[in-house]
C-alpha cells in the first residue's frame, strides 16, 4: 500500500446550543454534525526515510502549522521505531475559515490514512483520542458518522438524518472562532435539549445573533438564502446553509448566489466516504 488517495468530507452544524463555559475556557455545547459528500482530497505516498513533505495550495500557512503535518507528527512516535514518512498532497476545495471542518477533516484523513499506510494498528477510539488533541471537531471525522455531539463536541452519538441536499455559501470574510467564543455578548447558558426537540425543529445557533451583528456580509448572505429555505449559520461561521429536497433545486439556487460569495452544493450523508475508501464500514 505505497499510496492512498482519500476524501476529506465537509460538515455543517445543523444547530449549535452552548450550555456553559468550563474552567479551562472551553465551552460545553450540543450540536449535530452533518457530514457532506463534498470536500478536500488527501494523497499519501509512503516514504521510508522518516521525512514528511506536504504539497498544498494553501498560502500563508507554514507547513509545520498545518493540521495535516501536526496529525502525522502525532503518529510517528507510535511506529515502534520503524522509519515512517510520507509525501502528502492536499487538494483544497473547502474554503478556509468557513466553519465546515476543512482542517479538521484533513487531519482526520491523515490519521486514518497513515494508520493504514504505516500499518500502525491503532483503533478508531485511539485515533479519535489523538484527534481531540488537534481540535474538538476532529473526532467526528475520525469516527465517520453524522452524529449528535455534546461536551466540547467529542461525545458523539451517531444519528441518521434525512436525505437532503444543501446549498453552502461562504461570504468573503473570516470569522475567528476564538473571538466569538470569548466575546462578552455571546449567549453561553442555553438550556440543554433532547434529540427529540431537535427533530421537532426547536433549535438554533447560539453564535448566530452575535456573528450577524459583527459580520454584515454573513447577515446579508443569510437574508439572501432565506428567500428560498430556512437559512442557518454553521458553527461560528463564516459559512451559511439551507436544505433542499433535490439536487436540481439546490444547484439552481446556488448558481444564483451574489457575486463574491463562494458556494457549493452537497448531499447530506450519514457515513463518511473516508471510511468507505478504507473499508472501515
Amino acid at each position: 500500500m505505497p499510496t492512498l488517495s482519500l476524501p476529506c468530507p465537509a460538515k455543517i452544524n445543523l444547530f449549535l446550543n452552548i450550555t456553559g463555559r468550563r474552567a479551562d475556557g472551553y465551552h460545553e455545547l450540543q450540536t449535530l454534525f452533518q457530514l457532506l459528500d463534498y470536500g478536500d482530497t488527501l494523497t499519501l505516498h509512503h516514504r521510508e526515510d522518516g521525512e514528511l513533505h506536504l504539497i498544498s495550495e494553501l498560502n500563508g500557512v507554514n507547513s509545520e502549522d498545518n493540521l495535516v503535518i501536526r496529525a502525522a507528527r502525532k503518529l510517528q512516535p507510535l511506529a515502534r521505531g520503524i522509519p515512517t514518512g510520507a509525501d502528502i498532497s492536499l487538494e483544497k476545495r473547502l474554503p478556509m475559515g468557513g466553519g465546515i471542518g476543512g482542517g479538521s477533516s484533513d487531519a482526520a484523513s491523515t490519521l486514518l490514512g497513515l494508520n493504514a499506510l504505516w500499518q500502525l494498528g491503532l483503533s478508531i477510539d485511539q485515533l479519535a483520542e489523538i484527534g481531540l488533541t488537534l481540535g474538538a471537531d476532529v473526532p467526528v471525522f475520525v469516527r465517520g458518522k453524522t452524529a449528535w455531539a455534546e461536551g466540547i463536541g467529542e461525545k458523539l452519538v451517531p444519528l441518521e438524518t434525512p436525505d437532503l441536499w444543501y446549498v453552502v455559501l461562504k461570504p468573503d470574510c473570516h470569522v475567528s472562532t476564538a473571538e466569538i467564543f470569548c466575546h462578552e455578548q455571546l449567549t453561553r447558558h442555553g438550556s440543554p435539549i433532547k434529540i427529540a426537540t431537535f427533530l421537532e425543529g426547536g433549535t438554533g445557533n447560539s453564535c448566530e445573533p452575535l456573528v450577524r451583528k459583527l459580520y454584515p456580509d454573513i447577515d446579508k448572505a443569510l437574508i439572501w438564502l432565506e428567500q428560498f429555505s430556512p437559512a442557518k449559520l454553521t458553527g461560528t461561521g463564516a459559512s451559511v446553509f439551507a436544505s433542499f429536497k433535490d439536487q436540481i433545486t439546490a444547484q439552481a439556487i446556488c448558481e444564483q448566489r451574489p457575486s463574491g460569495i463562494h458556494g457549493f452544493v452537497a448531499r447530506g450523508i450519514n457515513t463518511s466516504p473516508l471510511h468507505c475508501a478504507l473499508g472501515l464500514l
